[in-house]
């Protein structure tokens, strides 16, 4: 494994595994292009120290070879604009056409190729794809943390071919780090905000998580299931009853460990899932029937936003509340706003997970928290303690 920092590129053509999954809208055009911004280090470091670069991505999920919507032509020009640089474009990947365009790549040029998903190799992990992809690049550079949970193709076989040549990218270095200063390095008081639907999509995490933090602060409709299994009535609200006893085992275990866990104490309820629907504010453990809980209330914001602004090391992963509605997005807004209001005031901040990228992106927060993942899926994993096979591919 080499160093990005360390390491000569000068005339060498570097194949970097990116992740420009941009969203684009009905007439082709970017409407973020956060992830784009998030590998430009990588590809200037490349560039400015005497090698080219040769970059590989997916876009959508294609169902059935190529498709004009999904071509990563569409994002050619913003990635010639973020980078200033001459970019070129091949409309395939392994092709004898594509292999020549690479070879003939000048120093401070740029090649993209087109998306690794119109190949079904990609996902597949196959080998001699991955052989074909190899022949781009003198050495490999993994840059797309948001793949890396995944064994395909371009991220985790692909390294086979380059044994001593591998290394990360600025921006997967950042994703390692980030995750070790909350939980190896974290600061004490640590605070893990922990939202979103369902408690069984968190429950891995949370029970890792009580390992490492002080406090775990519920949120989202997977509130509702806690405050069940504590005695609470929660009306309409989402409850998943198969896993009621889950939830009370992670409250004894939380007590054993010294670990506080706050269950918002009131709820802003609705008599339906609308921005228009009729709203009170009642106590989360008794909420009418017929009324569904979709944020956190004015006593539960005060509760989390003072525990945040203690901490010292803060995890945010998941949403208070339906967020998307105006009506409802007042508590994930105001957490939002406590997670930077630590930050300016020392603590280490990490928000990952779409939901949470999405809130702070939608607040325009997200460049005054420490670090904004890029990776949900793979960030999931990685907090869980599972190896990632993009990972380990570099490691070894």
């Amino acid at each position: 494994m080499q160093n990005i920092n360390d390491y000569n590129f000068n005339n060498k053509k570097a194949l970097i595994r990116v992740d420009f999954n941009v969203p684009l809208n009905e007439s082709l055009q970017i409407t973020d292009d956060t992830r784009i911004r998030a590998a430009v280090p990588t590809i200037k470091k490349v560039l400015e120290t005497g090698g080219s670069v040769v970059l590989m991505s997916h876009l959508g999920r294609p169902k059935s070879g190529p498709q004009d919507k999904f071509s990563l032509k569409h994002i050619v020009s913003r990635v010639a604009e973020l980078t200033d640089a001459k970019v070129n474009f091949v409309d395939d990947c392994i092709s004898d056409n594509a292999v020549a365009a690479s070879k003939n790549l000048n120093n401070g040029e740029i090649l993209l190729l087109e998306n690794l998903r119109f190949y079904k190799h990609e996902t597949a992990g196959d080998q001699n794809f991955s052989r074909q992809l190899a022949k781009h690049g003198d050495v490999y550079i993994n840059d797309a943390f948001g793949t890396a949970h995944r064994a395909h193709a371009s991220t985790a076989i692909i390294a086979e071919f380059f044994p001593s040549e591998k290394m990360f990218g600025y921006l997967i270095e950042k994703e390692i780090e980030s995750v070790a200063k909350v939980l190896t390095e974290g600061k004490n008081p640590i605070t893990a905000i922990v939202g979103g639907a369902k408690v069984s999509s968190k429950i891995i995490i949370i029970e890792k998580l009580m390992e490492k933090v002080d406090n775990i602060i519920i949120g989202g409709g997977m509130a509702y299931t806690f405050a069940k299994a504590m005695g609470g009535k929660t009306g309409n609200s989402l409850v998943e009853d198969d896993f009621i006893d889950t939830a009370k085992e992670v409250l004894a275990q939380a007590k054993a460990k010294n670990v506080s866990i706050i269950i918002p104490s009131d709820t802003v309820a609705a008599d339906n899932f609308s921005n228009e629907a009729n709203k009170q504010t009642c106590s989360t453990n008794d909420i009418p029937d017929g009324w569904m809980g979709l944020d956190i209330g004015e006593k539960a914001i005060k509760e989390c936003t003072d525990c945040i602004k203690n901490s010292k090391t803060i995890l945010w992963n998941g949403p208070m509340g339906v967020f998307e509605i105006e009506s409802f997005q007042e508590g994930t807004k105001q957490i939002a706003l406590s997670v930077v209001e630590a930050t300016e005031n020392g603590a280490f901040s990490l928000v990952g997970g779409g939901d949470s990228v999405a809130a702070v992106n939608k607040f325009n927060l997200a460049t005054k928290v420490s670090h904004v993942s890029t990776g949900g899926g793979a960030m999931l994993e990685y907090l869980e303690g599972k190896e990632l096979p993009g990972i380990k591919a570099i490691i070894g």
